[in-house]
């Protein structure tokens, strides 16, 4: 199939994770830069992407980059784009644009040139004078940083966040991306306990279960490059079967949750038995103040409540005294603490933290604090 550009997109903070991904589906000579990974592929490579990606926002297809310092220039070079061998006649293809740090400062003008480029081009090749954009989705991205324009059409549609398997809930949930990442970032590996005492909705663990599984996050939803004539549904039912064939059954996992909240609990269950992974974790509605653990190692990664998920701050700082009470002497313990409160630190006094990552929650900046815990016998930490 032919030879293309894609780019995967993610949060600032998780480019090394999101690179990693692609090297480990057989992909060579990444280009990588703040949000975003840039790589050679094939068409056939869309469909086994989309599916596979965990950690990353979206997969754009390249259709070119140059440096645009007018609108003229931008609409000229635009124009000269074989939009036609993407785009068919009764294709969708919206514009939506962003310009940073650039001569060109209107996103909102931007699109409306790239549109009528795009649109003239169109018109020209196809000897029409209207368009129905009544078919397949061909969304393209303007994105102008320090003057260079790139031009992309999204394969994804939907993030890739989207897993197809929650129901939402809460003021800022945690994306399944960014909780696959939370865990890939960690230590823990199958083989070890892992447990949120303050899961919510239960995202972080059933992205475990479906890493330690080798369940490919987008098999539960659809594309839309899955409408693209150019790829075809033989190859995406192809990449579709594989993924299938590619689950593993591991009923040996050892992952709990807990959340104070009833209903949170009975969305986590629905959750993870929409992902498949309901026999792999145990959920239990206990309250973090109540917790005991009487084993000397394992995982703990969670992302507590921080003012925007609840408004009493007294009641936050009894969940950080609850963690340091219960894990300040556990020193085999691993402890990952996503969150938006700087404080947390000063709450948890087993040690300072090996490593304070910053990444972002949507539009929300958090850190994710990494403390890690000694060695089990005969395991990595």
């Amino acid at each position: 199939m032919e030879q293309i550009t894609l780019i995967a997109i993610t949060k600032f903070g998780l480019e090394t994770v999101v690179k990693n991904e692609i090297t480990e589906l057989g992909f060579e000579n990444l280009r990588v830069s703040d949000g975003k990974i840039e790589f050679d592929a094939e068409l056939s490579d869309i469909p086994r992407l989309n599916l596979w990606l965990r950690c990353a926002d979206r997969v754009l297809l390249k259709i070119a980059e140059f440096k645009a310092f007018t609108f003229d220039e931008l609409y000229e070079k635009t124009k000269t784009l074989p939009w036609e061998q993407w785009i068919p006649v009764d294709g969708e293809f919206p514009v939506d644009a962003k310009t940073v740090k650039s001569t060109l400062q209107s996103s909102k003008t931007c699109q409306s040139i790239v549109k009528k480029a795009v649109v003239d081009r169109l018109m020209d090749h196809y000897a029409v004078d209207s368009f129905s954009e009544t078919g397949s989705l061909y969304s393209i991205k303007i994105s102008i940083r320090d003057d260079i324009a790139q031009l992309t059409i999204d394969t994804s549609g939907v993030g890739l966040h989207k897993r197809g398997y929650r129901e939402e809930g809460g003021d800022a949930p945690l994306k399944e991306t960014l909780a696959a990442a939370l865990v890939k970032l960690s230590f823990w590996a199958k083989d070890r306990l892992l447990i949120d005492p303050l899961c919510g909705s239960g995202t972080i663990l059933i992205e475990a279960a479906m890493i330690a599984r080798n369940i490919a996050p987008g098999l539960k939803r659809t594309f839309a490059a899955e409408e693209w004539p150019l790829i075809g549904s033989d190859v995406w039912q192809a990449a579709r079967r594989a993924a299938q064939d590619a689950k593993l059954v591991n009923d040996d996992l050892q992952i709990f949750g807990y959340d104070i909240d009833a209903v949170s609990v009975k969305t986590a269950r629905f959750n993870a038995n929409k992902a498949g992974v309901s026999r792999n974790i145990s959920f239990e509605q206990k309250d973090v103040k109540e917790l005991w653990i009487d084993r000397q190692y394992g995982v703990l990664i969670s992302n507590p409540p921080y003012g925007r998920r609840m408004a009493n701050y007294r009641e936050l700082n009894a969940i950080y005294i609850a963690l340091n009470k219960t894990f300040r002497k556990k020193n085999g313990w691993s402890i990952y603490i996503l969150t938006a409160d700087s404080k947390f630190p000063d709450y948890f006094k087993r040690a300072r933290p090996n490593r304070v990552r910053k990444l972002y929650n949507g539009n929300i900046k958090v850190n994710y604090y990494q403390y890690y815990g000694e060695k089990p016998p005969n395991e990595g930490v």
